[in-house]
């Protein structure tokens, strides 16, 4: 099925001959789009648990905190699941432009959801959010990669540097724009404008995909009629058990939002464990593959649990912002949605800093290993939530704390962050066997939808008497912190079961 197109020169994605800061063309189109699609995320996200708990007398949902968060954490989990099926749509069906493009499209209307002042409308917008966010996810990357000739082209690196940076200026501006709108003028206004902004990065791939690879355009694996029949049967016949499910559920009165966030997180904890099963029972891997996947598991339970307390800046530390924290510095107010800016800001200012770091330490052999960079990421978020215990204390008694307390919550998650996520991405690829190599970065999405899983079914488990207070932060900041302890001190083992990947 390939074209022998695909051997051509990279630029022939770009005839005018055109660069953008000296990379492809290309790279602008997927650099804008990604900008556009993360600045409706992100706004949307800053907005999302302030409008569930939020009274219904002041347009919002009315629902308790604790629920709320869950509703949050399944969502996030969800967006990561579905990048797995994405990719395989991509590979199977569509291939990645047609499927970018699928999934900005259900983007763009899911946000347009969430804009009708109508419950059923609200959750059904979330659900297809998630759905063209798993479609988007997992291939627009996978489109950078193809601007470029080969993985040794020296503009690779640089190239997704700066698509790196398009998604962080989107979800820097995101919350003061969409936030300050959705919060202070009307919540509905704010999420259509999320639906506009996914409307302009979809407009901008569309009319810039003649600039990108022919490489995306491939349906690298395509299926087969037989595969095809089999597989829409078997998804038929479980879309028709759960829909015939939910529809006596909620015939007899008995639904409920629990009936849809427990099974939810159940099935996003129980899809790891059967993948790792799988991978491990697989007879076609030899004993150093079967050894890395043993080390890879201690890396992908580090990074739940770091994925567990990261997310919760959009539920929790969302809720905190509105209560208990002051909206007022050096004399400007701004409404508390602008918290959220703060981790893409802080990411900008020093992803540089820590990529000079690790060059400059590895010059010298004292670049640290990646078991002790992972144990790093989960110390500072275990402290992060340790300070955030400390800051609900100073709150006690209707006190609003100075916003200095969630500044520094942000920056210590975000330094746990850089050296945590990208060298979770890193070691991804190195120890991933042959036979998943494709596979692999989907399932460290994974870490990503458990991490979430366990937060919404602690939410749901704990209730507003406990979510959101001194020891729900103390004992997650607690477990954190044993968990990077516990990494640091096995780390001879992991290296070990690591074989000769470092």
């Amino acid at each position: 099925m390939a074209s022998t197109t695909l051997d051509a020169d990279v630029t022939s994605a770009s005839p005018s001959g055109k660069t953008f800061l000296g990379h492809p063309r290309g790279l602008a189109t997927l650099f804008m789009s990604e900008m556009w699609e993360r600045f409706s995320y992100y706004g949307m996200r800053a907005l999302l648990v302030l409008y569930m708990t939020a009274a219904i007398s002041e347009g919002g949902l009315g629902m308790d905190k604790a629920v709320a968060g869950a509703v949050y954490s399944v969502y996030t989990a969800m967006v990561y699941l579905l990048a797995l099926p994405g990719g395989w749509i991509a590979d199977r069906f569509l291939g990645a432009r047609k499927t970018v493009a699928v999934g900005g499209t259900i983007i763009m209307i899911g946000h347009f959801l969430l804009a009708v002042p109508f419950s059923g409308s609200f959750f059904a917008g979330l659900g297809f959010i998630a759905l063209g966010s798993g479609l988007l996810k997992a291939n627009i990357s996978t489109m950078v990669g193809h601007l470029y000739d080969g993985p040794n082209d020296p503009r690779r690196d640089g190239g997704f540097t700066v698509f790196y940076m398009g998604i962080n200026l989107g979800a820097f501006a995101a919350p003061l724009v969409i936030g300050t709108i959705g919060q202070k003028i009307d919540w509905h206004l704010g999420f259509a404008l999320a639906g506009v902004g996914m409307a302009i990065g979809l407009l901008q791939f569309l009319l810039g995909t003649r600039h990108l690879s022919p490489k995306s355009s491939v349906v690298t694996s395509p299926i087969t009629a037989d595969e095809k029949r089999k597989i829409f049967t078997k998804a038929g016949i479980w879309l028709a058990v759960a829909a015939a499910f939910y529809v006596i559920v909620g015939a007899t009165g008995h639904f409920t939002i629990d009936w849809a966030i427990w099974p939810l997180s159940i099935a996003g904890l129980a899809i790891p464990v059967v993948v790792f099963a799988k991978v491990k029972r697989d007879k076609d891997l030899d004993a150093t593959e079967q050894s890395r996947m043993s080390g890879y598991i201690w890396f992908f339970v580090a990074a739940a649990v770091f994925w567990m307390i990261y997310d919760q800046s959009g539920s929790t530390l969302n809720v905190f912002a509105k209560e208990q924290t002051a909206s007022t510095l050096f004399g400007f107010n701004f409404p508390s949605t602008w918290f959220q800016s703060l981790n893409p800001l802080y990411i900008m200012a020093l992803a540089p800093v820590f990529a000079w770091i690790w060059v400059a330490l590895a010059r010298r052999s004292k670049n640290p290993s990646t078991t002790m960079k992972f144990a790093f990421g989960l110390l500072m978020i275990g402290a992060s939530f340790i300070v955030m215990m400390l800051a609900m204390a100073s709150a006690s008694g209707g006190t609003k704390v100075t916003p200095m307390w969630l500044a520094m919550v942000y920056l210590i998650q975000t330094v746990g962050e850089l050296t945590l996520s990208p060298v979770g991405l890193s070691v991804t690829t190195k120890l991933a066997p042959t036979k998943y190599a494709s596979q692999m970065m989907g399932v460290w999405f994974l870490a990503v939808t458990a991490g979430d899983c366990v937060a919404a079914i602690f939410q749901l488990v704990l209730g507003d008497k406990v979510v959101g207070g001194t020891s729900y932060f103390a004992v997650q900041g607690a477990l954190a912190i044993l968990a990077g302890f516990a990494l640091a001190m096995y780390r001879k083992k992991v290296v070990k079961l690591m074989g000769d990947v470092h």
